[in-house]
C-alpha cells in the first residue's frame, strides 16, 4: 500500500451503546478483533466511507459523533481516522469480512485486540481534545 511514498486512508467507527460499551468485529481473514472500518474508495468522502464500511461489516446504520483519533500504520502506510458513532438503525449481520461481534468495555478490548486496535476503542470511549495522533507497526504502538 505504501508503494512510491503513497499512503492510503482508512476509516473506522467505534459504535458505542447506552452502557458505554464498544462494538468490535472479528475479521474473517485474520481472526483479529477491531472496530469496523476499511479503506476509503477513490473519490469517496470521509463520512460516506465511514457509513459504508460500518454498514458492510456490521449491518448497522450509524451516525458519527466525533473524530476520536488519527492513527498511522508505519509498516503499511495506512492513515486511519477513527470516529465514535451511535447506532441509528439496522441489525447486526455477519458479512464476508466479519465472523463475529462483541460489545466490549475498554478493559475487555485490551484483552482481545492487539494494542494498535484496542487503543482506538479506549480513545473513542474516553474522547479528549486535542484528538490523539498515534503511530503503530500493525500490532503495537510505536510512540
Amino acid at each position: 500500500m505504501s508503494e512510491g511514498g503513497k499512503h492510503s486512508v482508512s476509516v473506522a467507527g467505534v459504535v458505542v451503546d447506552d452502557r458505554d460499551r464498544a462494538l468490535v468485529v472479528q475479521r474473517r481473514d485474520n481472526g483479529r478483533w477491531e472496530a469496523p472500518g476499511g479503506v476509503l474508495e477513490p473519490g469517496e468522502d470521509i463520512v460516506s466511507g465511514l457509513l459504508r464500511e460500518v454498514r458492510e461489516e456490521t449491518g448497522l446504520d450509524v451516525a458519527p459523533v466525533a473524530l476520536t483519533g488519527v492513527y498511522k500504520n508505519m509498516t503499511l502506510g495506512v492513515v486511519a481516522l477513527v470516529f465514535r458513532c451511535t447506532k441509528i438503525g439496522g441489525t447486526l449481520t455477519e458479512s464476508d469480512e466479519t465472523q463475529a461481534f462483541r460489545w466490549v468495555t475498554e478493559h475487555e478490548a485490551a484483552k482481545i485486540a492487539d494494542e494498535a486496535f484496542a487503543v482506538r476503542v479506549t480513545d473513542a470511549l474516553n474522547p479528549r481534545q486535542p484528538v490523539p495522533v498515534r503511530h503503530h507497526d500493525g500490532t503495537d504502538l510505536t510512540d
